[in-house]
């Protein structure tokens, strides 16, 4: 039989992926203090010096707060459930892209920053899920996206070029009512998304865009939207920081 797979990372490290763990699952509810270092030292059976290590890397990846000769508290915010399906539908004429519409509907501020708009040699997979051959171009949409001023995803969104060249798609501006609206317009309504998401470390753009604390992996999530006959439109590499967000999907039997 294969040895067991045992969890060789420090202890202080193991400790802070079970208050992790408590936090994003809302046991630990947001603004509650954290118990007093002798009653984790009792708890995990270690040192003082290990306890603070532990709380040391959950203040780093803000998952705790301290306040000076108050205490250690879980920070003010919950993890904040992102659920694809509220934004498949294009926006109702006059109406912003759903993204900021449902960031409103949760009280938040929602708002864009584009970054690049061209004409690109995709990466493979997206050239693979757009059909494209070898060395064919897509149009690239790049853009941050923030909640309440705070990074809060980062999107490289490609388009077919036959479709793209000589719309808005080409644009640097952003596009009154999101790409689905446009994408409709022109003709090509969404009728289907296909999602593969996935948890990685963050690479230098995204640490940077994102403001990654620490090493807190994100969430990427590889999206194809299809039109009619199962047509590609759209690629998007969507990541977000994935202590800040979860992905929710509803299934329904068949």
């Amino acid at each position: 039989m294969p040895e067991p797979h045992k969890d060789g990372r420090p202890l202080a490290e193991r400790i802070a992926a079970e208050i992790r763990k408590a936090i994003m699952s809302g046991e630990w509810e947001p603004g509650r203090r954290v118990p007093t270092n002798e009653d984790l030292r009792a708890q995990y059976k270690t040192s003082n010096v290990t306890i603070q290590r532990a709380l040391q890397i959950l203040k780093d990846e803000r998952f705790l707060e301290g306040q000076t000769g108050v205490g250690v508290f879980v920070r003010r915010d919950h993890a904040q459930t992102i659920i694809p399906a509220h934004y498949i539908a294009p926006s109702e004429p006059g109406q912003p892209y759903r993204w900021l519409t449902e960031a409103t509907t949760r009280q938040q501020r929602g708002k864009y920053k584009m970054l690049e708009v061209g004409e690109v040699v995709p990466p493979a997979e997206v050239g693979r899920a757009l059909r494209l051959e070898d060395n064919d171009t897509a149009m690239l949409r790049s853009r941050i996206g923030f909640l309440d001023d705070q990074p809060a995803e980062l999107a490289h969104s490609y388009y077919p070029i036959d479709l793209a060249r000589g719309t808005r798609l080409a644009d640097r501006r952003l596009i009154p009512g999101g790409s689905p609206a446009l994408l409709l317009d022109l003709g090509y309504p969404t009728r289907s998304q296909d999602d593969a998401v996935a948890a990685r470390p963050a690479t230098t753009e995204e640490y940077e865009a994102l403001e990654i604390p620490r090493d807190v992996p994100v969430l990427e999530v590889f999206r194809i939207v299809y039109s009619d006959h199962e047509r590609p439109i759209e690629v998007t590499i969507l990541t977000k920081p994935s202590h800040r967000f979860k992905m929710g999907y509803r299934i329904e039997a068949p």
